[in-house]
């Protein structure tokens, strides 16, 4: 009787054990996922910037300007959207496609041909614009073409009103790819400058980038603003 019982007794302290073990074990699986989840999560936010910040950033390298005139025309039915990605954040502009439909056009075949990423926001007045998208860099060049809309009579060159750069001898509303957005006010431009579109996203982003430390000789920023991507949408 008492060998039996003693059996018995050992038994239950086997499956006792077995039941810790796989407790533990679920425990220890359970910890690795949120040391997992944890790191993934840091990885992240390492790569994007904090809020009010620019990650580092490589200056950016002159590229081709040969990609050929846009073909085709965006519906005025429909809204397109173009997402900025930065190492400071990202903004959207939403198309004026009904007021400039042949700027929008041109502007989302460039950001179609990956003209813009890589190239860098590269004049910078604090109060007035925020003017990139030149694949010199220093705000001499643009595509292999030119197109040209005279803008609304009635237009204001407001905070968040995105608008297409020129030189002072080209005829107004002609653009190529450069394109300011107006981080003030009110910047007081004349009506010579082509309609694109207004900030509709992330305003917050601008103000970032129009914050960033300049040379005051130049309006370029010290350390790199950089546009990695556009991607225009619909939606």
């Amino acid at each position: 009787m008492l060998a039996r019982m003693s059996r018995l007794l050992t038994v239950l302290a086997v499956l006792l054990a077995l039941t810790f073990a796989a407790c533990g074990s679920d425990d220890d699986d359970s910890g690795d996922s949120a040391a997992t989840q944890a790191e993934t999560t840091a990885e992240t936010t390492a790569a994007a910037p904090a809020a009010g910040e620019c990650t580092p950033a490589e200056p950016a390298e002159p590229k081709d300007s040969a990609v050929g005139e846009p073909t085709g025309k965006l519906d005025p039915a429909k809204t397109y959207v173009a997402t900025v990605t930065t190492n400071c954040g990202t903004f959207e502009i939403t198309l004026d496609v009904k007021r400039a439909p042949k700027t929008s056009n041109s502007f989302k075949h460039l950001a179609d041909e990956g003209f813009y990423d890589g190239t860098s926001f590269h004049r910078i007045v604090p109060g007035f614009v925020i003017q990139g998208g030149d694949p010199a860099g220093d705000g001499t060049g643009g595509p292999d073409y030119s197109v040209e809309e005279a803008p609304p009579s009635d237009i204001q060159y407001t905070k968040g009103v995105v608008a297409m750069a020129k030189t002072g001898a080209e005829p107004a509303g002609t653009s190529g790819s450069q394109f300011y957005v107006v981080s003030g006010d009110d910047a007081g431009l004349p009506a010579d400058y082509a309609l694109l579109g207004e900030v509709t996203e992330g305003i917050d982003v601008v103000t970032t980038i129009e914050g960033v430390e300049t040379d005051p000789s130049t309006e370029q920023p010290v350390s790199p603003v950089i546009i990695e991507s556009i991607k225009v949408a619909e939606s």
